[in-house]
This record gives C-alpha cells, sequence and structure tokens, in this order.
C-alpha cells in the first residue's frame, strides 16, 4: 500500500500540478479537460486508460461530449499519493 501525502508533500504537487484542484470532502484532487468534440475526447481517454492501466492506477472519471473530468485518489491507501501526482502529470502530457 502506498503512503499518502503529507501536507507538505501535498502542497508541492498542488503547485507543481497546473489546472488540478482538491476535491471537497475528498482526498483527491480533480480536473477537466475539454477536446474540439467527442472523438478528441474519447482518443484523450484511450490513452489516459493504457498509462492508467500499466501503472495499475485507474482514474474515475466522466465524459460528456468534448468534456472528461478526472478524480485522482488512491482508494487502497484512503487518498491521495505520489501514485495519484505521477498519473496527473502524464495526464497532463497526454493532454498537451
Amino acid at each position: 500500500m502506498r503512503q499518502r501525502l503529507d501536507e507538505q508533500a501535498r502542497a508541492a504537487a498542488m503547485a507543481e500540478l497546473v489546472g488540478w484542484h482538491l476535491v471537497a470532502g475528498r482526498d483527491a484532487i480533480e480536473k477537466t479537460f475539454r477536446f474540439a468534440d467527442f472523438g478528441a475526447a474519447w482518443g484523450f481517454m484511450s490513452r489516459v486508460a493504457l498509462a492508467a492501466e500499466r501503472l495499475d492506477h485507474h482514474p474515475e472519471w466522466s465524459n460528456t461530449y468534448n468534456r472528461v473530468t478526472i478524480v485522482l485518489t488512491t482508494h487502497d491507501s484512503g487518498g491521495l499519493t505520489e501514485l495519484d501526482v505521477a498519473l496527473a502529470r502524464h495526464i497532463d502530457q497526454v493532454a498537451a
């Protein structure tokens, strides 16, 4: 099981992750991505899904037409871990 981030590590991660925010009432982070159309959003989700599978770390997400909202938390650790931060970094690279 991964160690949850302490307050200092959490603050450092949030300063680094552009557009991600803490989810109220949860130890999780969230970001919404917008794309040109449904196909672009779906392609993004497919690339993220492959990376998530390699990490064995799967996001909570939803898709409505050109929007994809992603929530990251490490369920078996009960909150935010370095694994979430690493996946968020990768997701941002895929979206770029």
